[in-house]
């Protein structure tokens, strides 16, 4: 079950440039480990490059390159440069994104923009190049990795990222519907507080640098007590990427210890 073989996976975001494992890195790792063959990028070639030696290690299959996925420019290279190496996409995991804080009377007009371009123009720019291969070859997967700040106030003033997370969703769906005749399938994963080495970064802007103090709120906010971590992120990027999963499209599955639909 769950095996990919002969299936090319695209993933955007697929590195990390601390030590750890963020959701793109463990997910790039466990496609290969599935069978998958990878195509990564990042916007930092050390980042990527990093998880293409994992997947190398264990004697799977991927190449990677940098990649800034607000360019409309540099996103459809990035799909020509896979086509190239693999021939074709039968999934696209659209993994890229970032929080800034701020409220409509805090933030910056460009902040607001830049938070919108990298958390769902990135997307749908990917959408839009991706999209035609999977016609011609009669279907695809595409996961599109949104947030819970998309269905909830989290705790956090990031009134962008949750605008942009929650737009993912929509469009994710909507596309989904567009495209379902022709086997092309999209859905959301819905993280929620994951502990990754992005924590780190989120105590610094939301927390005034208070790590611990932050994960420690973060685990206690989750009614499983602890936080997720990436390679749950991970396994439900696989199911929905799999031909388990081949009748469900427009769909959300929501990652998050019960967050929620908790009242604390």
């Amino acid at each position: 079950m769950l095996r990919l073989d002969g299936k090319v996976a695209l993933v955007t975001g697929c590195g990390t440039m601390q030590s750890g494992w963020g959701n793109g890195k463990a997910t790039a790792v466990m496609l290969a480990r599935q069978g998958a063959t990878v195509y990564g990028c990042d916007l930092s070639l050390d980042a990527a490059q990093n998880t293409h030696a994992i997947i190398q290690e264990e004697g799977g299959t991927a190449t990677v390159q940098s990649c800034n996925v607000t360019s409309a420019d540099e996103v459809a290279q990035l799909v020509a440069n896979c086509l190239q190496a693999y021939g074709r996409i039968d999934i696209l995991v659209n993994n890229v994104g970032r929080s800034e804080p701020g409220d409509p009377v805090t933030m910056a007009e460009d902040v607001w923009n830049e938070q919108l371009q990298v958390n769902l123009t990135s997307a749908f720019l990917c959408c839009k190049h991706v999209i035609p291969v999977m016609q011609s070859q009669g279907g695809g997967s595409i996961i599109n990795i949104s947030s819970i700040a998309g269905l909830r106030y989290v705790g956090k003033p990031q009134v962008a990222y949750a605008a942009a997370k929650a737009a993912l969703m929509q469009m994710t769906s909507t596309t989904a519907i567009i495209y379902a005749e022709q086997n092309i399938r999209l859905n959301s994963v819905v993280p929620g507080l994951m502990f990754t080495p992005l924590v780190e970064r989120l105590a610094k802007k939301y927390a005034k640098g208070d790590y611990e103090g932050f994960v420690a709120h973060r685990h206690g906010q989750v009614p499983m007590g602890r936080m997720g971590d990436a390679w749950d992120v991970a396994h439900a990027v696989l199911f929905l990427a799999s031909n388990e999963s081949r009748y469900i499209t427009a769909q959300q599955i929501v990652v998050d210890g019960g967050v929620t639909m908790a009242t604390r």
